[in-house]
C-alpha cells in the first residue's frame, strides 16, 4: 500500500507542494515563510546583514530565505522566532487557502496582530514601503500617551466600523 501511495497523485502533489518541483524551484510554502520573515524583519527596520549577524549568518543566506530558495529549518526558525521577536506560527500566519488546505490548516487564517482588521485589509497593502514606513514611523513614538493620540486620529479619519 505504501508502494502505491509512494508513486500515486496524492503523494506527488504532495511532494510537489512541500519540496518545489523537479525544476529548482521552491516550495510555496518555502516562498510564504521567506515572505514572512523579510516583512517581520522590514517592519523592524532591521536590514538583512544585521539580522545574518544576529543569525550567525551571511546576509546571502537571509536572502535565500526570503526567497524561499533555502528551506529554513526548525532550529533556525526557533532562532528566527526569538531574534524577530514574533511566535513560531507568525511565519505560518495568511497562508494562502490553496496552501493551508491542501495540509489540513485552517482556511483564511489571518496573523493575531491583524486579527480585527476587516477584509478589505490584503496582503499586498501589508507589503507596501508606505505601510511599513508608517509602522516604523509609529514606533518612533517614544511616548506612549502621543502614540496612542496619533492612532486615535488615525482610526477617526478613516471610516466607521460596523
Amino acid at each position: 500500500m505504501l508502494n502505491e501511495l509512494r508513486g500515486g497523485p496524492i503523494m506527488a502533489r504532495a511532494e510537489q507542494a512541500v519540496g518545489g518541483d523537479k525544476e529548482g524551484r521552491p516550495s510555496p510554502i518555502d516562498v510564504h515563510v521567506g515572505a514572512r520573515i523579510r516583512l517581520r524583519r522590514t517592519l523592524l527596520g532591521m536590514s538583512q546583514e544585521r539580522l545574518g549577524e544576529a543569525l550567525g549568518l551571511t546576509f546571502q543566506q537571509v536572502q535565500k530565505y526570503e526567497r524561499g530558495v533555502n528551506r529554513v529549518g526548525a532550529s533556525r526558525l526557533f532562532d528566527l522566532s526569538r531574534v524577530l521577536d514574533v511566535p513560531i506560527s507568525f511565519f505560518f500566519d495568511d497562508m494562502p487557502d490553496s496552501l493551508s488546505s491542501a495540509y489540513g490548516g485552517q482556511s483564511g487564517r489571518r496573523s493575531a496582530a491583524f486579527a480585527d482588521q476587516g477584509e478589505g485589509f490584503g496582503d499586498d497593502t501589508l507589503n507596501r514601503r508606505e505601510t511599513l514606513e508608517l509602522v516604523r514611523a509609529y514606533y518612533r513614538i517614544t511616548d506612549p500617551a502621543i502614540r496612542k493620540r496619533v492612532f486615535d486620529l488615525i482610526k477617526s479619519m478613516g471610516p466607521t466600523e460596523a
